[in-house]
């Protein structure tokens, strides 16, 4: 079927609150028996269970400083959420007993890593990948055999085995010909049969099989990263929510969905705090000129958020959207020794870069008397110290005044392709906030002209989020 040209393959991805529960579980199986015939070959890209990850990867870290004595509950949590939705769904023996009998042996692994980790005193990125590959793979045998029991023909497998990756533990980058090559191999002896592959999410492995991951939220990434290979002809990412909101809903209840974004607008979304897709979801997708659609698992006949190449003429509102990235600090380098000297910007980010820290903004007054950026909140400290270290001659000096971190801040960005085209955005954006007394502490706009990001005080967020989620026109 992946030889011809012409035949229709949809990706679908169902994240962990999806599949995480009898009625979600209902809902993945009753999409798929309705979106089967309408495709030549259909595939199932599923995350573990919502809460499952996070559990796995606190007992590692627990085990490296010792504590094994929590392992059996852990191991008795992974047994109870997989049986509980196993038994309802499944109720034929000889679907349900080999599932039961594959996840006793992945909590067996589970409590085998562990107690290693716990023998070594040291979770290493390598373990880590490995303890945290297990929820995944449980996952998938569940949703296999509820498809199967629902009818529809499905077969487990592991990405390990299709998707090739660095070594960069946590957090590896693809080898996309590699992947290529193997996901077709794969895969298609499978969707030849009319089977629906159900491949874990989040995990890969080294060309050597060593399990490796693609980062937090990484079953995005999975998804669009094997609609890429395949090819297919779209990728649909399933949550719990209507697609890609104007704002967080748990700010703003009068958040509502975005029914287009182009790859543009949702790259800086997803940059700047929007947690619905994985920031790297997109580049295979749109490399490879595959549409993109984010629906809701529990609301199926929602037609969700359509995220196309280009903008076109009808922009659907000047603002599509508004984010907010919460507990950050504005770090400010300041000091009248700093005019027209060259090269300070480039050992202040030199600096930060080497503590590991991601700046998410910047800005300069145009005196160059001082440099101001936004760093994440937990960073600020380690970040000022070593800003401190590599300036101190200046600061003796006195050609450095101070170097200082704000409390905690917000960075709001306004996102939306149609302010390129309109005059008078920006001043619509302050004349609001500047009406209801939200400060504004600095400001950047992106060279793509999509956004632009100012950051406020922390108390301020919700009313700056209200104000401007107000300004989005449908």
């Amino acid at each position: 079927m992946l030889s011809d040209k012409t035949a229709k393959t949809l990706v679908m991805k169902f994240g962990g609150t999806s599949v995480g529960s009898t009625e979600g579980m209902s809902q993945v199986v009753k999409i798929a028996t309705t979106e089967r015939p309408n495709w030549d070959n259909l595939v199932v890209v599923a995350s573990a269970f919502s809460g499952i990850t996070d559990l796995l990867l606190k007992s590692a870290t627990q085990a490296a400083h010792g504590n094994t004595q929590s392992l059996q509950n852990a191991a008795n949590t992974f047994v109870d959420r997989h049986y509980t939705v196993l038994n309802t769904l499944v109720t034929n023996p000889a679907l349900n007993d080999p599932v039961k009998q594959d996840i006793n042996q992945l909590v067996f692994q589970f409590i085998n890593l562990c107690q290693a980790i716990s023998i070594l005193g040291e979770a290493t990125p390598r373990a880590l990948d490995a303890v945290v590959s297990l929820g995944e793979r449980m996952s998938i045998r569940v949703i296999a055999a509820a498809l199967e029991a629902g009818g529809v023909p499905a077969q487990a497998v592991d990405a390990t085995d299709i998707i090739v990756t660095d070594n960069a533990f946590q957090n590896a980058h693809p080898d996309m010909e590699a992947t290529s090559i193997k996901t077709r191999q794969v895969l298609q002896p499978i969707l030849s049969e009319r089977k629906v592959p159900v491949i874990t999410g989040f995990i890969a492995a080294t060309p050597g099989g060593i399990t490796t991951t693609l980062g937090r939220g990484g079953s995005d990434y999975s998804a669009g990263i094997l609609g890429a290979a395949l090819p297919a002809t779209e990728v649909w990412i399933w949550s719990d929510v209507d697609g890609i909101l104007t704002t967080d809903p748990r700010i703003v209840p009068e958040a509502r969905p975005i029914p287009e974004l182009s790859y543009r607008e949702i790259s800086e979304l997803a940059f700047y705090g929007a947690k619905v897709l994985h920031p790297m979801t997109i580049r295979p997708v749109i490399e490879a000129g595959i549409g993109l659609r984010l629906c809701n698992t529990f609301n199926p006949e929602h037609p969700g958020t359509r995220l196309v190449k280009n903008e076109g003429k009808n922009h659907h509102g000047i603002i599509k959207a508004v984010t907010a990235v919460q507990k950050i600090n504005m770090i400010t380098v300041e000091g009248r020794g700093m005019l027209g000297v060259p090269g300070v910007a480039a050992r202040i980010f030199g600096t930060v870069a080497a503590t590991g820290t991601s700046v998410p903004l910047i800005t300069q007054a145009s005196s160059e008397q001082s440099v101001c950026f936004a760093v994440p909140a937990e960073s600020a400290e380690t970040v000022v110290k070593a800003l401190e270290k590599t300036f101190s001659q200046e600061l003796g000096d006195r050609d450095i005044d101070r170097i200082w971190a704000s409390a905690d801040a917000t960075i709001i960005t306004v996102v939306g392709a149609g302010m390129i085209h309109t005059p008078g955005v920006a001043g619509r954006v302050f004349s609001a906030l500047g009406a209801n007394n939200v400060n504004i502490i600095a400001i950047a706009q992106g060279s793509s002209e999509v956004s632009i990001s100012l950051v406020t005080d922390a108390a301020d967020t919700r009313k700056a989020l209200t104000v401007l989620n107000a300004l989005i026109e449908d």
